[in-house]
C-alpha cells in the first residue's frame, strides 16, 4: 500500500474535473482482506493459523467515520472499483442502514458485475473460485439474506447478478461489456472467461494483447460475454426505477477513478454523455440514466486499458 494515494476521477476535488462531487468529503477504504470486506472466520489446519476479518474491518471503519461526520450526512455515495465494486454490492443496504433515515444514500459499482459464466472450456472457473473463497473466509452468513432465502444455492448470492434484485438502495452499475478482468486480458487476479487453464496452447495470446488481433471466432466469444452481461442486467434495466447504468464497449477495467475515463475532453461516451455526467444525472435525479453502448468495435471514444504484461 502506498503511503500517498491519488484522488482522481470521482474522487477529485477539482470542480472542472469532477463537477458533481468535487466538494464532497471523500474517504478511500484500504482493501487487504481478499474477499471484499465480507469474510469472518479463522482457518487452522494445525500448521497455519489465519484470521479473515474483512467484515469486521468494514464495520470498524464505518463506526470510526460515523462520529467524524458520516452520522449527520445528508448525501452519501458508496462506490468501489473491481473487488471494491463487489464490496458495494455486498454492503450497500448495510451502509444505508447506518446513516440517517432522511439521507440520500446511493451505491455505485465500477467494474464489479462479475458474471457466473462458463469459460471457453465450459467450466465454471469463477464460480469454483468464489465457492472456495466463501468456504475459506466464512462469507455465507454475511450475504444478502433475502437473496439466500430465494436461491437454491445460497452461496451464489456472492455474485452480483443474483444479489442485485434484492438490494433496495438506489444503485448504479458502471461496467465494460468486455471487462478485461472477466474476458481475456491479463490481470493480477483471476479471469473467468479465458483462464490460463482453458488456453494451455496460447491461442488467445495475441488477442489478449490487442483486441484488433482477435480472430472472428474469438470476437464471437467476446460478443457472447457482452450478450450474457446484458441478459443478466435486463431485469434491472427494465424494472429498476431508481437504478442507473453505463455499459460501454471499451476493453477496460475500472473507469470512475481515472480522470481520462471519468471526465475529460476525450473521455468515453455513450450518446455523447461521459461517465461523470451519467452518474451525476442519476445521483441527483436530473434524468433517467441507463446507457448501453453498441457492440465492439463501433465505439470510437474508448480508452482500451489493456495491461501490457501478464502476471
Amino acid at each position: 500500500m502506498n503511503k500517498l494515494e491519488v484522488f482522481s476521477g470521482i474522487l477529485s476535488n477539482n470542480a472542472s474535473l469532477n463537477p458533481d462531487f468535487y466538494n464532497w468529503n471523500r474517504v478511500k477504504l484500504r482493501y487487504c482482506d481478499g474477499a471484499s470486506f465480507s469474510g469472518d472466520s479463522k482457518f487452522d489446519n494445525g500448521t497455519s493459523l489465519l484470521y479473515f476479518r474483512g467484515y469486521k474491518i468494514w464495520e470498524a471503519i464505518i463506526h470510526d467515520l460515523l462520529p467524524k461526520g458520516l452520522a449527520t450526512a445528508c448525501k452519501a455515495l458508496l462506490s468501489g472499483c473491481s473487488a471494491g465494486a463487489l464490496a458495494t454490492f455486498l454492503h450497500c443496504d448495510n451502509f444505508t442502514k447506518m446513516l440517517p433515515s432522511n439521507a440520500s444514500v446511493k451505491c455505485l459499482s465500477d467494474a464489479g458485475f462479475f458474471l457466473d459464466e462458463r469459460d471457453i472450456s465450459l467450466n465454471y472457473t469463477m464460480r469454483s473460485f468464489y465457492l472456495d473463497l466463501i468456504a475459506l473466509q466464512g462469507i455465507e452468513k454475511n450475504l444478502n439474506q433475502n437473496c439466500m432465502r430465494s436461491t437454491n444455492n445460497s452461496k451464489l448470492c456472492f455474485f452480483p447478478q443474483y444479489a442485485l434484485k434484492y438490494i433496495t438502495t438506489p444503485y448504479f452499475i458502471l461496467n465494460s461489456a468486455y471487462d478485461v478482468f472477466q474476458s481475456t486480458f491479463p490481470q493480477q487476479f483471476h479471469h473467468s472467461l479465458i483462464p490460463p487453464s482453458a488456453d494451455l496452447h496460447g491461442h488467445w495470446n495475441r488477442c489478449k494483447l490487442n483486441p484488433a488481433m482477435c480472430n472472428a471466432n474469438q470476437i464471437n466469444v467476446l460478443q457472447g460475454l457482452r450478450h450474457d452481461m446484458l441478459v443478466a442486467l435486463n431485469s434491472f434495466y427494465k424494472n429498476s426505477i431508481s437504478g442507473g447504468m453505463f455499459i460501454n464497449s471499451c476493453f477496460a477495467h475500472c473507469q470512475s477513478e481515472s480522470q481520462d475515463t471519468w471526465f475529460a475532453v476525450d473521455s468515453p461516451r455513450i450518446h455523447n454523455k461521459t461517465i461523470a455526467e451519467a452518474v451525476g444525472d442519476w445521483y441527483f435525479s436530473r434524468r433517467i440514466t441507463k446507457e448501453i453502448d453498441c457492440p465492439y468495435p463501433c465505439d470510437t471514444t474508448c480508452h482500451n486499458l489493456i495491461p501490457s504484461a501478464q502476471v
